[in-house]
């Protein structure tokens, strides 16, 4: 059964854009524990939203996982994962923190309750109701 996730990154490290000019990228520079255990149970297939922080943070995107858990060349010292992840589609609007915070029943999503969190897992239903706020223009 395929998972869902999220990511975050700052524009200026590795925008959406960037994910989708480059069709793929290796996902690497995380360096807390719980991101990487997330990172190491993804599985090939697996759906994750790309959310962008910092700068008018919201989910830009989908994206999937195209090559599972590996070690993290960036890493110097340590032992560091990452994974391979390819551009989706882009949501036709962006789903802003705003948003998120004011929708119900996303309450308790990881994002909100673990906000400093760089890769999370996010429910089914969390899932869905991103990708429904994500379709109206």
């Amino acid at each position: 059964m395929a998972h869902h996730w999220l990511v975050k990154s700052e524009p200026s490290s590795y925008a959406w854009e960037d994910l989708v000019k480059d069709g793929k990228t290796a996902w690497t520079g995380v360096r807390n524990f719980q991101a990487r255990n997330n990172l190491r149970a993804m599985k090939k297939g697996d759906l994750v939203l790309f959310y962008q922080s910092v700068t008018d943070p919201s989910v830009m995107g989908i994206s999937k996982v195209v090559k599972e858990a590996y070690a993290d060349a960036t890493a110097t010292e340590g032992d560091w994962s990452c994974v391979d992840l390819a551009a989706v589609k882009a949501l036709l609007s962006p789903v802003t923190l705003k948003e998120i915070k004011k929708d119900q029943s996303l309450a308790e999503i990881s994002l909100i309750k673990q906000s400093r969190l760089s890769v999370m897992p996010v429910k089914p239903e969390e899932y869905a109701r991103i990708l429904e706020m994500g379709a109206k223009i």
